[in-house]
């Protein structure tokens, strides 16, 4: 493996455009089933949050030690004011969009004996104004980086994602986008797509081997004009389409505890080492490293470059 480049990592300025959320958990103990249900009472013990979505893919890339900025919708409430502060702790420049009738997107997660027993979430779509005003910040902040990532979680905030593409696309910086549902018609003209398996196939349907899957990526590669098409295979690895080709690096997990926000520490990875000037097969194994050591850990974590180099 190649020395991490840690110089250029600092000097690199990467900009997250997404579904911002908080990842709440509550841990506790279970002792016994409710008299009322067959379901589990859990005695309440610590509660944690953590940035999620497009927060968490900012946290990353300040935890790799570049300059990260964030952008998104929160709304005006107490897990509003919790993603803030998370935000300022975690190093994260952000730049808010307040929609005042929205509740901020919050995953409330129980667990007990670190076992996940719920999950419980809080969303609404963004008014149109905000997504205006998403898209006018956006353009104003967009000459201070090098990289734009467009972290989609369905959730609303890149309801005009086609329009972000276009102002990125005409300053000629290079856009990843982790993609949600089926039409990806949407992300047209972006330089990299990050589905994972299970999208994939939402996408292109199921494939039978490998040369089919080649065909079907490459084809929707071709059709939406992209650089390359990056599919996460949990335990398969990760493959990287170009027009070059197909390149492949096998999965390095030591120990599979969680997968929950793998994904984001993957685009995270990815995002710094380009903006850092790596080609993309060389971002694509460090992000396979980084994806390694973050599923060994409990929900959505964080990778630093301590770990990786």
């Amino acid at each position: 493996m190649m020395e991490f480049p840690s110089q250029a990592v600092a000097a690199s300025r990467v900009l997250v455009v997404g579904d911002v959320m908080l990842d709440r958990y509550w841990f506790g103990d279970v002792e016994r089933i409710s008299p009322e249900a067959p379901v589990p009472v859990v005695k309440m013990g610590r509660v944690e949050d953590r940035l999620g979505g497009a927060a968490n893919v900012a946290r990353n890339i300040a935890a790799l030690g570049a300059q990260a900025s964030l952008l998104g919708v929160i709304g005006q409430d107490e897990a509003g004011k919790t993603v803030r502060e998370l935000a300022k702790e975690d190093h994260v420049q952000a730049h808010w969009v307040q929609d005042p009738l929205m509740p901020t997107s919050l995953k409330l997660r129980v667990l007990g004996r670190q076992q996940q027993l719920l999950r419980v979430d809080f969303e609404e779509s963004p008014a149109s104004s905000a997504l205006d005003q998403l898209h006018q910040s956006m353009s104003d902040l967009l000459d201070q980086h090098q990289v734009l990532v467009l972290s989609d979680y369905a959730k609303g905030a890149l309801g005009q994602v086609e329009s972000l593409i276009a102002l990125a696309r005409a300053k000629n910086i290079p856009i990843l986008v982790d993609p949600k549902g089926k039409t990806y018609e949407r992300y047209q003209g972006a330089t990299i797509l990050t589905p994972n398996r299970l999208e994939m196939q939402e996408a292109v349907g199921a494939w039978k081997d490998e040369d089919d899957l080649m065909q079907r990526a490459q084809n929707l590669r071709r059709k939406l004009d992209l650089e390359c098409l990056l599919i996460t295979r949990s335990e398969q690895g990760m493959t990287l389409f170009t027009e070059q080709g197909r390149e492949h690096v096998d999965a390095q997990a030591q120990e599979v505890f969680d997968v929950s926000g793998a994904g984001d520490t993957v685009l995270a990875t990815l995002a710094v080492m380009r903006a850092a000037g790596l080609d993309w097969l060389q971002a694509m194994r460090w992000a396979n490293r980084a994806g390694g050591i973050v599923v060994g850990k409990l929900g959505t974590s964080i990778v630093t470059a301590k770990e990786l180099a």
